[in-house]
């Protein structure tokens, strides 16, 4: 049997909306989409830069209660309203992936909020003994 669990970060959009930050289904790891918001605070900065690496560090803490980490990541999507917005987070985002080179893809989409500049979405393989 396979083992299925969800983990929740604390956001109110997880209540609010009916998801989980991640769900394990045995050494897979699907990471929701993930936006800046420190979800201790549920503050959001308007910088584009440290909103992705918010969401790098919201995507962190999830990998790490699934027991795995970014060198774990095999696929990612970065979701941005306005293009101009993605290069800026370059530097970031390879300071994450660019060891581990995942499958990756940036598409061009509305945002559940105005302020939401970036969304990060990962899949990620545990090594399971």
């Amino acid at each position: 049997m396979t083992e299925r669990r969800a983990i929740l970060s604390g956001s109110t959009f997880e209540e609010q909306i009916g998801y989980a930050r991640a769900v394990v289904d045995g050494d897979w790891v699907h990471v929701s989409g993930t936006t800046g918001f420190d979800y201790t605070t549920m503050t959001i900065s308007d910088d584009v830069v440290e909103q992705a690496r918010q969401c790098l560090r919201n995507i962190g803490s999830a990998l790490t209660e699934a027991g795995c980490g970014f060198s774990d990541v095999v696929r990612v999507r970065y979701l941005l309203p306005d293009r101009a917005d993605f290069e800026p987070c370059w530097p970031v985002l390879r300071e994450c992936f660019g060891g581990v080179r995942p499958a990756a893809t940036m598409m061009m989409c509305g945002l559940a909020d105005p302020r939401m500049k970036i969304e990060i979405e990962v899949y990620a393989r545990r090594s399971v003994a």
